[in-house]
Parts: structure tokens; C-alpha cells; sequence
């Protein structure tokens, strides 16, 4: 079938290019441009142009014998990315980029291009699995990629079941060191730059100095009070936008014990810190739920909860509050709940959903931190 593979230039969405090609399926290659010109990878590095990141593509692209299209993104990824992730800095919250970029971005607006050109499916470089339906429920599903070291179905849990019924994914039983032997045999590893780990329009990893630049108004004179658990104010914090839950640098608040970032206000533009054994819930609530592999339910259900990418999953149950909410209570109190980031829901190796994890509230008492 026609297939198009969002192609960033990296070398797994080369490799799932290539496994398309192999599999007999007709591909062709689209780039998203997110932004002009392209941030420069490293600190104090160059910014790549349009015409010299289009030439370098088009030379990966030619190698896979590809035809090359640019996908004109900057609007939507302006609107459902780069907005959403200024607003929730503004709002204390810590926001994953990728969660937001998937379904509207990727998955929506490159999607919409590629059915337009003709293509049946979009294809990417993620280390993910999908199930067709198997006549019971009628419902895609998702499922964790074979390398449980890469495995990225956290990012996805966000996917309609239109989106997840057009997706390829030719890496999900792949692993990641198979991946970087393909690219070293047929000579791609000298052409692909090194891959970064952090935020695509941020590549230096600076996200304070991001938001300094495109929200000013909100950074000048963003010093507050930082509260412990008591209440008392025990010192003065720099912006709210320079820190996140569970975080220990950069309080500079002097003590025999270590502070932690508990939450932030920023309708009092207040900092709350804690000790280590303060960062520890045993509940917490999610919103913004997308139930993708399942019916939404509409009774309290076990789930495996992954709370960060990185993040070990806890048992817990998820109860379903019935306005698009859910509360997770955990089998074990769980360090670091951050606001603003995903919870996702497992049964196995099978994604049942996920939501954005709500803002805690805070008061002058020591068991302040709270759903």
C-alpha cells in the first residue's frame, strides 16, 4: 500500500523508511518543518537553514531512493505545541512537549497531508506495537514496543482510534541496538547527526531561557516568597517558571537538610518546599483523559501507572470520576507526582490510556501536599 513515513532524518525513522521499502509497501517521505531556521543542536552551534536542512534530507532520502516532500507545520505546531507549553510554565505546571505534539501535530495535521496525497497510512520511527481489532470490541490497540529500553508508548497514549487505525509503526519489534548496526552497515551513521535527548525546539536543553524569551512579560520580576510546610516564608524564589516538583538546585535556601520543590502556586506566586519524605503521594489526580486501547470505564480499575517516561510504573487504581477525571491511588506513595505531566495507564504490555496529572494544593501544614 501507499505509506508515508514521517521522516525527521534521524536514523530510526530511516530504518522504518527502509523496512517499509523492504516490505514491498510504495513510500514516500514527509518532513515536518516545525521551524525556521532550525535551532542548532549544541549550545553556541549554528542554525541550520531551510535550503541546507531540505539538501541535507534530500540526500538521506535519495540513499533510500525516497521521494521528498516538506510539510509546511509551523502553524499547528505553534498553536498545539510551542502556546501549550508557554501557558502551562505560566500556570506551574511542567509540560511534555511530545505528549501534546503526537495527536495534534503528527498524527493530525501531517496525517490530514498524507491521506490527502494519497497514502493509507503514516508511518514513524517509534518503538511502539498496534493490534488490529480482533472482532470483539472493534478497537485498535497499543501496545509497548518490543525493546522495553525504548519503548515510547507513553508519548502515544493520546491517539484517537482514526489516528491509531492509520499508524505504522516498523520499529515496534525492533530494538534500538538493531537499529544502530542497520545504520552503521548501510552507511548512514556518518550522515546523521547525533540525536539529542532533549526538547526538539529547545536542543540545548535550556528551557528557562526559552521561556525568557518568549514570555518576558511573565519572567521580569517573577521573584515570590518560597513557604515550607509550615507556612512560614523562608526565603525568595527567582520565577516559578525555573523550577518543578521534586526539584533540589537552585533553592539556595540554606539548611542542615536538603529542600525539595513541593508545588507551585502561581495564583500566590508562591514556591512550597519540603524534605525528601515530603515529595511522597499516595494519590493523585489526572484530567484531560484519553482511553485508547478501551472503552472509557466506568468502574475503578488496576492499572500499572507510569508517571514520567523514565519513570518505573506503579500499581495503582484508577477510578473514574465521571467528568473526564480520574483519581489514581497508588499501591505505594510515589516520589516527585509533577503537574503538567502524563499519566499513563498499562495492563501488561497494553496502553489502556492517560490524562495530564492536575495541580496539587497547598496550605501551612506538614501533610499539605495533597491531590
Amino acid at each position: 500500500m501507499r505509506v508515508a513515513i514521517a521522516l525527521s532524518g534521524g536514523m530510526d525513522s530511516l530504518r522504518a523508511a527502509w523496512l517499509l521499502k523492504e516490505a514491498g509497501h510504495d513510500v514516500v517521505a514527509l518532513h515536518m518543518r516545525l521551524f525556521s531556521p532550525v535551532p542548532p543542536t549544541e549550545p553556541g552551534g549554528e542554525e541550520e537553514s531551510d535550503a541546507d536542512r531540505e539538501s541535507r534530507l534530500q540526500v538521506l532520502a535519495s540513499k533510500l531512493g525516497l521521494p521528498l516532500f516538506m510539510v509546511d507545520c509551523r502553524e499547528p505546531f505553534e498553536r498545539f505545541v510551542i502556546r501549550p507549553f508557554l501557558d502551562a510554565y505560566r500556570n506551574g505546571l511542567t509540560p511534555n512537549p511530545c505528549v501534546l505534539c503526537n495527536p495534534a501535530v503528527k498524527f493530525g495535521f501531517l496525517l490530514d497531508k498524507a491521506v490527502e496525497m494519497g497514502a493509507e497510512r503514516l508511518a514513524t520511527g517509534h518503538y511502539v506495537r498496534t493490534k488490529a481489532p480482533d472482532g470483539s470490541d472493534g478497537r485498535y490497540a497499543l501496545r509497548c514496543g518490543a525493546d522495553a529500553r525504548k519503548d515510547q508508548s507513553y508519548f502515544l497514549y493520546g491517539l484517537s482510534q482514526r489516528q491509531l487505525s492509520r499508524a505504522l509503526f516498523p520499529l515496534g519489534e525492533e530494538t534500538k541496538e538493531s537499529t544502530r548496526a542497520w545504520a552503521r552497515t548501510h552507511g548512514f551513521d556518518g550522515l546523521i547527526p547525533e540525536e539529542s535527548q532533549e526538547i526538539c525546539f529547545i536542543p540545548s536543553g535550556d528551557y528557562r531561557r526559552f521561556f525568557e524569551e518568549h514570555a518576558p512579560e511573565v519572567a521580569c520580576g517573577a521573584e515570590g516568597p518560597v513557604r515550607d510546610t509550615s507556612g512560614a516564608v523562608i526565603g525568595r524564589h527567582k520565577g516559578l517558571f525555573r523550577y518543578t516538583v521534586g526539584q533540589r538546585r537552585g533553592i539556595d535556601i540554606p539548611s542542615s537538610a536538603p529542600y525539595y520543590v513541593l508545588a507551585l502556586e502561581p495564583e500566590t506566586n508562591t514556591l512550597w518546599v519540603g524534605r525528601s519524605h515530603d515529595l511522597f503521594q499516595a494519590e493523585a489526580l489526572v484530567g484531560s483523559l484519553n482511553w485508547v486501547s478501551i472503552d472509557p470505564p466506568t468502574e475503578p480499575i488496576r492499572a500499572m501507572v507510569r508517571l514520567r517516561h523514565q519513570h518505573r510504573p506503579a500499581s495503582a487504581q484508577v477510578i473514574p470520576l465521571g467528568d473526564g477525571t480520574a483519581r489514581v491511588r497508588f499501591e505505594t506513595p510515589q516520589r516527585a507526582v509533577t503537574p503538567g505531566q502524563a499519566a499513563v495507564f498499562y495492563r501488561g504490555d497494553l496502553v489502556l490510556g492517560g490524562g495530564l496529572l492536575l495541580k496539587k494544593t497547598m496550605g501551612p501544614t506538614r501533610h499539605a501536599c495533597r491531590s
